[in-house]
Formats: C-alpha cells, structure tokens, sequence
C-alpha cells in the first residue's frame, strides 16, 4: 500500500509515520519546518538541494558554528540531504524517479521554473496519482497575486498582523521571529498528515496549497472576526487586547510581568490577591463588558499596586490565588526556565558542542517519550546513499557524479564503484 513501500531512515518502530517517504525541494524556513515535523514523527525525509549552494538557509548568519547557520540547524534535523542540479537533464530524471518512489512531495519554487521541469503540481499527479502534493509560497497557488514572491516581513504586513503590533500610539512593528514561516510549516505538516490517512486508505494523492499570508490570517481570525462584526478597526496596543480587559504587562518594582484576566472569575481572584476589593466590588466592572469601558481606570489601579512590590511576589501571590501571569522572560531566561528545561524542549543539534540546538516540535505522543533528533545533513551528505535506494548502480551515480548532475560529499563519493 502506498505509505508503507519503504522505511529509508525513519525513526522509532513506534512512530506513526515510520514508512512515509517526503521529498522535500523547499527552501529557507517554512517548507523545512514542515518536513522537520513530519520527520519528528518518523517520516523519511530527502532533503533535495542545489549542487555547490544547497538552502538559502545554509547562509542565514551570523551566527555560524564551524560554518553551519543556526537557523539552517534549527529546521533541518533528521533528515538526509541529496544534491541535485535539475538544469541538467539526468539530475532533473533523477529527481522524477525520487518523485515516483515517495509518498509525499513539497516545494517552494517559482510556479514557471516547475512547469519547465515537468514538476507542477498538474504534471506532478497525472504521473503520480498516489503523490501527495504540498505547494509552499507566499501568497497561494490562486488569486491575482500568486505569482508574487512573500517573505514573512511581506505576510505579516499585509495580513494585517503588523497593524496591531507594537506600542500603543506607535508605528505597526513586525513580530521579531520567524512567525509566518513556522506557523505555515505546522499548518502544511497538519494537512499531510491527514492526507496521508487517506492516501494509506485509499491510495490517492492530493495537492495541498498551503502560503504565508493564510496562515497569518489564520492567526489574525479573532480581530478580523471582531472586526467585521462591527468593532473598531484595531491599532497597536502595547501588549494589551482589544477584547479582554485586563490582558496586558504591568511594571513591578523590579521587571514586567504580564497579567491576564480572561473571565470574571479570574477577575475576582486577582483583586483579592492584590487587595483591590474596591474593584471586585464595583458594579460598573462585573463583566468584561464593563472593564472594558473603565479599562484606564483600572489600568490605572493595578499599575499603582503592583509596583509597589517586585514580580517574584506577585508571582507567587497570583500563583497562588489561580490567576494566569508570568515574568516578560528574556532568552537567556528562557532556555533555563524550569518548565522548559524539564520538557526538554530545546534539543542540542548532536555534535554541536551545545553551541547549536533547535526547539522540540509543540507536540508530545506518548509514543514517543524521546524526541527523535538526529544532526542536519551536510549538503549532499547523503547523496550516494539515497540514489543507491532508488535503484541507481555504482556506474549510474559515478556517471552522475562526473557530469555534475548530482553532488556528493567526498568520502561518500569515494565509495562509489569500491
């Protein structure tokens, strides 16, 4: 059955998608991250990359670490590199007869260089009917735009995500990571996956269109949503919601700390805690509605209390007392935070001297207790290996390896034909 054909490298006998095969040809972050999940979940993944230059990513820097980018580190694991030159006419065969024997196949490229090497998304499935077909762009396959090119700057400008970004009365800022990139990876990882239950039922394929601007609109839903049903239109808040009073950081006697208030429960249980019964008791401010409409007044209030005491008393106060709060933690606080490190969810790149590491995907299986994590793939690391599995002998690699089609790594490429 079409899923189960072949297990190359995949991870534990217990991960669910042990025997699925990605070819993935994405580059820079988005498609990675797609592939990287589906690899933490046991998935094959062939990495196809340009001979002498591989993914853009490779160069995102500084920092390097002995000549390896963070950022390729932190999208790349547990995966196999092959380097193909697909302007050549046996690398561009190559990578169709590495198409023909995977079940999943994701790209990022240009829509007019794929129709000229036979890999639209149409070309892709009249010749693979089984082949599960995951188009990464920025702007989607339709629409008069598709044909521009998106970068996550670009998503999160005209998705509407920077207009509600930043200091409140201030200019529109960019969320400062990587967010369009990282939330389209999860949204096409989500979408293979449920094509794959088909596609192990049934045999079929599907092509899944999956771009940055739709998945930052997807994360604004709740201000578009509020919006159209009559709203203001929003600007940035400084941290604080449109919708939810309070919901916002608030300065201590020593750093920020951030205060969310979600219901009216929550709301009795701060003002307790912080000594405003004044404020639990007040009418005007028994629902959200009405704290919405007394929002500076309170603001305010609780501005004058919790500054007066430094953050690790309040948070052990409001810990305390069942009310939803945290430090405003910087990195260095971040990755030795006692909940982060006993999930263990920064992962050390193996042979990285802890100097290069990536985030655990968001998700546990109990069937997996450890998370697979196995180091990025040099470029063309795997080359010889993965044309050997396709079915190509010694004198086809060499053949390939001579005229340039194909890119090896030199001790791999030493082993052909010995």
């Amino acid at each position: 059955m079409t899923g189960t054909r072949r297990t190359g490298t995949a991870g534990p006998p217990a991960a669910p998608l042990q025997g699925l095969t990605v070819v993935d040809m994405s580059t820079s972050y988005a498609g990675p991250t797609a592939s990287m999940y589906l690899a933490d979940l046991g998935a094959d993944v062939i990495k196809v990359e340009r001979p002498g230059a591989g993914d853009d990513a490779r160069y995102w820097g500084p920092p390097f670490v002995d000549g390896t980018s963070a950022w390729f580190a932190s999208a790349n694991r547990n995966k196999r590199s092959i380097a193909l030159d697909l302007r050549s006419e046996d690398g561009l065969a190559a990578m169709h007869r590495l198409i023909a024997d995977a079940d999943v196949f994701i790209e990022s490229m240009n829509p007019g260089k794929l129709e000229r090497f036979g890999l639209a998304p149409a070309d892709a499935l009249a010749r693979h009917p089984h082949l599960i077909y995951c188009a990464m762009s920025g702007m989607g396959l339709t629409g008069p735009d598709a044909q521009l090119p998106g970068y996550d700057l670009v998503a999160q400008a005209r998705s509407g995500l920077m207009s509600v970004t930043g200091p409140a009365g201030g200019s529109p800022e960019r969320v400062s990571t990587a967010l369009s990139d990282i939330v389209t990876g999860m949204s096409a990882a989500l979408a293979i996956s449920a094509a794959v239950v088909r596609q192990r039922r049934t045999g079929t394929g599907d092509v899944i269109d999956v771009s940055l601007l739709d998945s930052d609109l997807a994360l604004m839903a709740p201000r578009i949503a509020s919006y159209l049903a009559g709203e203001p239109e929003p600007a940035p808040s400084g941290g604080t919601d449109s919708v939810i009073a309070i919901y916002q950081p608030f300065a201590t006697a020593d750093r920020e700390i951030v205060v969310a208030l979600g219901n009216d429960a929550i709301w009795r249980r701060f003002c307790a805690a912080a000594g405003l019964t004044e404020l639990a008791d007040d009418e005007r401010l028994a629902d959200n509605a009405g704290r919405r409409r007394h929002r500076a007044e309170i603001v305010e209030a609780i501005a004058g209390v919790l500054r007066g005491r430094t953050a690790e008393h309040w948070l052990s106060v409001l810990h305390e007392a069942g009310v939803p709060v945290a430090p405003v933690q910087r990195l260095s606080e971040v990755v030795s935070d006692s909940q982060v490190v006993a999930r263990q969810s920064v992962l050390p790149s193996p042979g990285g001297d802890g100097a290069l590491n990536g985030v655990r995907s968001p998700f546990r299986l109990g069937s997996l207790p450890q998370p697979r994590n196995e180091r990025f793939p040099e470029l063309g690391e795997h080359t010889v290996e993965i044309l050997r599995k396709a079915g190509f002998d010694d004198a086809e690699i060499a053949r390939l390896l001579d005229d340039g089609s194909v890119q090896a790594s030199p001790d791999t490429a030493e082993q052909v034909g010995s």
